[in-house]
């Protein structure tokens, strides 16, 4: 066992969320207490927008009130997660190094007055990151209250201007190591930008038209690489002082990709996440599962920290309002969050604030007080978490959290290269196509992880490509590899047809992946919005088609209509042991379902209790050398499951059928001798 291993040993999963005392006076801390200790809060995060009351001056350090909330929490039992405070420079910042504010790509310099008001390129501003970082480690390091180290907050400024220019073109320097080899990457002879000298080289900002495509891909891998060395350094720090507390930053998921979500995990110890889905009911319930599945994957299939949710709100961003979550759907959704590796519950935040910028976001404890549905639910949900205290055992050494045998490729480069302007079509973005292949298989009742495409994928029966733009030859020879050796693959249309350069693979479209799938694309054809293509197995797609020739493929089905009638929409090839199958266009959601479930069969791939599906979620997870089956219905009319074990919400041991209602769950702790699929 690890020192971080030791340390973190606890028998009980974490509730509780952000506490800002600083932003209240001291005699509301001690009802603070009262409420937490009603609502059995075991853990609560510290600090993450305190730098201001730090450090109010540059050097000058305060830290009376945070030894005494500090004090506080371990007089309680309260564990805390401090976190360093480097999302929100404090004024002084702005006037000490102007230099060092973010600049946007329209060559906007920002001011204090937000958050996240700082350039990671900039020297100040990691200089200062790493004092705030260093003192607040210096002096907590070993209390008794501290559980983790929480390392800034959401990771994802990206900034322009000339520090960032300065640090781009070193960056390039690394990477290619001569002008020669990046002008001929990024194709700089089209529109004559060829570069002579380094210095010419600027971050691309607003520029007359198109940018270059390659150079704005590289931009975004830079600033990348950029936030992670930001947070590098910190953990340097903090890891100084005492290396066996675990160590954390908290993902925004999934609408954030200004970082690379695989090499920031690989910086820290637990993978922490932030999660809000924008819909309400079913939808909502398929994004918690969505966002919980990237979290556990992240996190290498390990047990993930969810750092935020909220509590009784909905954010529904599209029509700009906080929707009302409904009664029940908190503790619901939080059993989801559960069932896929959640090592708890925390919320922001524990106190909506009188004012500031988020004083209507969603609390634990509302401007209406103790008496109110959201505060009833909350202790509903602590006293819940403290009866499911077993389910926060490790699972035993070699076992994953949850066992899945179906991985869809997660990659934030595939993110950026399908946010290039100029391709074929505006419509086709890496999140929803990835959504939507997740969705289909949360229908199906089918699990899944999230995979990068050069990792080993030898753990899984099937494999989807959803969208995968630009793919190297070492991606592709991955994918083969894996095919040959007895996998099953899926990929869909446009992937892999440019090399990791977004330099188009010439010979035929989808090239990475061309030889594998036996096929050869020879013309797109986008479809006008609004278009239904029907197939020749009568299922719809739309969006997108394309000519499609067969190389040792053969049709699985075919469009029908001019000019492609007769032309392979889907098409299925035997490579060595295993079978790749492509999706050559956008199939709609039933047709999306029934293809991937003839895909999953041929792939022996099943769900973790045959009722799953059809609004039955079916989820088992490990801890310690036991397995937990969840069973939650979605659905609006109650279900017969078969089930053998205990349930932990209710201490009923169940021996056959039972009933799950609307709305209702179970947790159950299965024999011992319970197999999987």
């Amino acid at each position: 066992m690890s020192q971080i291993e030791a340390f973190r040993q606890d028998p009980h999963l974490v509730f509780g969320g952000d506490y800002n005392p600083e932003q209240w006076p001291e005699e509301v801390w001690a009802e603070d207490i009262r409420l937490m200790r009603k609502a059995r809060v075991n853990r609560v995060t510290v600090g993450v927008f305190s730098w201001s009351s730090i450090e109010p001056r540059e050097g000058e350090f305060r830290f009376g009130w945070l030894d005494r909330v500090m004090d506080l929490m371990a007089e309680n039992g309260i564990g805390v997660i401090l976190a360093t405070p480097t999302a929100s420079p404090p004024p002084w910042f702005t006037l000490a190094h102007p230099e060092a504010l973010p600049v946007t790509a329209d060559g906007v310099r920002l001011v204090h007055g937000s958050r996240d008001t700082y350039n990671p390129a900039a020297p100040a501003y990691r200089a200062a990151a790493k004092r705030v970082a260093h003192a607040l480690a210096d002096r907590y390091a070993f209390h008794p209250a501290l559980r983790m180290w929480h390392i800034h907050n959401e990771y994802g400024t990206v900034s322009y201007g000339p520090e960032t220019d300065r640090a781009f073109r070193v960056w390039l320097q690394a990477r290619y190591g001569n002008l020669e080899q990046l002008n001929s990457t990024w194709n700089t002879a089209f529109w004559s930008q060829g570069y002579s000298g380094w210095d010419q080289i600027l971050a691309p900002q607003a520029t007359q038209y198109l940018p270059n495509p390659s150079q704005l891909l590289d931009f975004k891998r830079f600033s990348a690489d950029l936030l992670r060395d930001c947070l590098r350094e910190q953990v340097a720090v903090v890891r100084a002082c005492r290396p066996e507390v675990p160590v954390t930053t908290n993902f925004m998921l999934p609408s954030w990709n200004h970082y690379d979500q695989w090499d920031l995990a690989g910086e820290i110890d637990e993978v922490s996440v932030d999660h809000y889905p924008d819909t309400p009911g079913v939808e909502g319930d398929i994004q918690v599962a969505f966002g919980s599945d990237l979290a556990r994957s992240f996190n290498a299939g390990r047990p993930w920290v969810l750092m935020e949710q909220a509590t009784t709100m909905v954010y529904d961003y599209a029509q700009g309002r906080i929707l009302a979550r409904a009664p029940g759907a908190l503790k619901f959704n939080t059993l989801q969050y559960l069932a896929r590796g959640a090592t708890g519950s925390l919320f922001f935040q524990w106190r909506s604030p009188r004012a500031g910028a988020e004083f209507f976001h969603s609390p634990m404890v509302p401007h209406v007080g103790e008496d109110s549905r959201t505060f009833r639910e909350i202790v509903e949900l602590g006293t819940t978490i403290e009866h499911l205290a077993e389910l926060g055992e490790a699972p035993a050494e070699g076992q994953r959290v949850n066992d899945t045998r179906v991985a869809i490729v997660w990659d934030a480069a595939a993110w950026w290269s399908a946010d290039t302007r100029a391709l074929p079509s505006n419509d086709l973005a890496f999140l929803p196509a990835v959504r939507s292949v997740h969705r289909a298989l949360w229908r199906l009742g089918i699990n899944a992880d999230f995979v990068r495409l050069d990792a080993d994928l030898s753990r899984y029966r099937l494999v989807l490509v959803p969208s995968k733009l630009a793919a190297s030859d070492a991606e592709a020879r991955s994918l083969s590899a894996y095919v040959t050796a007895g996998g099953h693959a899926a990929v869909w249309y446009f992937s892999g047809s440019t090399d990791e350069n977004l330099n188009v693979r010439l010979g035929g479209f989808s090239g990475a992946f061309a030889d594998l799938l036996g096929i050869r694309v020879e013309e797109h054809h986008p479809q006008p919005a609004g278009t239904v293509l029907t197939l020749s197995d009568g299922s719809a797609a739309e969006s997108w088609a394309e000519t499609i020739q067969l190389k040792g493929a053969q049709a699985v089905t075919e469009f029908t209509g001019y000019p492609l009638a007769g032309s392979p929409a889907v098409t299925r090839a035997v490579a060595g042991r295993g079978t790749a199958h492509y999706i050559g266009t956008r199939l709609d959601g039933d047709a999306l379902e029934a293809h991937l479930q003839r895909i999953l069969a041929e792939a022996g791939v099943g769900p973790d209790h045959p009722a799953a599906g059809h609004g039955v979620e079916a989820v088992r997870r490990h801890a310690g050398t036991r397995s937990y089956l969840f069973l939650l219905n979605h659905g609006p009319d109650a279900a017969a499951v078969d089930v053998r074990g205990r349930d932990l919400l209710t201490g009923t041991d169940h021996h056959g059928t039972a009933t799950l209602e609307p709305g209702g769950a179970l947790i159950l702790r299965e024999p011992s001798e319970t197999t999987e699929n």
